[in-house]
């Protein structure tokens, strides 16, 4: 998986030159096949790429969960046993015959991206009742019995990182949240649950835009952080991209008659109008820093635009949405098709432009600008990007059965 030395795919009818071969490739407006065939190829491509070690170092923690999210998409919309034996094998390689979590995890670090691959293990659980996930699941819980919250009750991103909320921190954590309360009956769960997003987008909203910040500091002692109002300086797509993922997967398992689902569906539609705005209307991409377009070394980031496509159109399908934002949807991925992918001599894909990292605070430190967010490294097949890349191809697959319904 090479990050310049494959050739671009130019569309040329439904086929494309390649390394001097002709190869098949989708059209973002076709119909189910094509898409769901470009996540296949990109499924192929990074399985052969992380057959044993990878990604991210094989850590058990959010770049693995969100790679096989989408790996999981891919077989479930196909029903091949392979996607589910690989999902198995990579988190078998964390989740011992005891249940244990092997590797970096460690409770105590208080690490809300070290939940998110939680999903897989209850999904595990669910398909072949081993009970090694049902105690790997159980550690997960306890850890967010005993995370660390802000006073109005969101969790910590991390222990390093105290009094604070980042958007990321609702994908790591809340849909596991969410289906393990349903899976093992803790319905007074689900009020946490929501709370936590509305908590969030409280404090992270801009009232003349929509957008959201990407951190949120209830002590004010961070450089990064707004003296009044606690929010750091910039609107990194990635960080949105998160929630917006978050909240329409989180809607899924939240009862319809629970009392604050009326407010969830209102966040997911303010973001889906919010985040229209700031569409390029050229590429139909978003920027790394989303309110930025013209400003000098920001780009169209891969990522985010994957992670928005998938959000409008899963919405759109599971009616969090209205069905205007199809379109959306459909302009983001022909956007994707046209400007991040590249093929591979075996018939696979490669996805670029993805931002490799994004975070406030640390060390060095990360001070939340627009300077900084351009500045971190720009990757081919971060896991960050495959993943929802993948997840977005499926979307869209199940978009285009859905229109040619009479």
């Amino acid at each position: 998986m090479k990050f310049s030395h494959e050739l671009p795919i130019v569309e040329v009818g439904i086929v494309i030159l390649c390394l001097g071969l002709w190869m098949p490739i989708a059209r973002a407006t076709h119909g189910e096949v094509e898409a769901l065939d470009l996540a296949k190829r990109m499924a192929m491509t990074s399985m052969k790429e992380w057959s044993v070690v990878g990604p991210a170092k094989d850590r058990f923690q959010y770049e693995l969960g969100v790679y096989l999210a989408g790996i999981e998409l891919v077989w479930e919309a196909t029903g091949d046993s392979k996607y589910f034996d690989y999902i198995k094998f990579k988190v078998d390689r964390h989740v011992m015959d005891n249940g244990t979590i092997a590797g970096n995890y460690n409770l105590t670090e208080f690490n809300i991206d070290n939940i998110m691959t939680g999903r897989l293990v209850l999904m595990l659980y669910k398909k072949t009742g081993d009970r090694k996930y049902k105690i790997a699941a159980d550690i997960l819980r306890k850890q967010l019995r005993q995370h660390p919250r802000i006073r109005e009750g969101g969790f910590w991103h991390k222990l390093v990182y105290p009094y604070q909320m980042w958007l990321d921190g609702l994908y790591m954590a809340q849909p596991f949240y969410a289906e393990y309360a349903k899976l093992f009956h803790e319905a007074t769960v689900f009020d946490d649950v929501a709370s936590q997003f509305i908590i969030m987008e409280r404090r992270s909203r801009d009232f003349t835009t929509g957008l959201l910040y990407h951190g949120y500091d209830e002590s004010r002692v961070q450089n990064w952080s707004d003296p009044k109002t606690g929010r750091s300086p910039s609107f990194w797509g990635r960080a949105m991209g998160w929630y917006f993922m978050a909240i329409v997967d989180t809607l899924d398992i939240i009862p319809k008659h629970h009392p604050k689902r009326a407010h969830l569906l209102a966040i997911t539609r303010n973001i889906a109008v919010a985040l229209t705005k700031v569409q390029d209307s050229k590429s139909g991409l978003w920027w790394q820093v989303l309110d930025k377009p013209n400003q000098k070394g920001n780009y169209l980031e891969s990522s985010a635009s994957a992670m928005f496509v998938y959000s409008y159109a899963k919405g759109v399908r599971k009616g969090y949405l209205p069905p205007k934002y199809l379109k959306i949807a459909k302009q983001g991925y022909a956007g994707i098709v046209s400007n991040f992918i590249t093929g591979t001599a075996d018939g696979g894909v490669n996805y670029n432009r993805i931002a490799s990292v994004g975070g406030l605070g640390g060390t060095p430190y990360r001070n939340g600008t627009f300077e900084y967010y351009i500045s971190e490294p720009i990757a081919t097949n971060d896991p960050k990007g495959v993943g929802p890349f993948m997840m977005c191809s499926v979307e869209m697959s199940y978009a285009s059965v859905s229109m040619r319904r009479p």
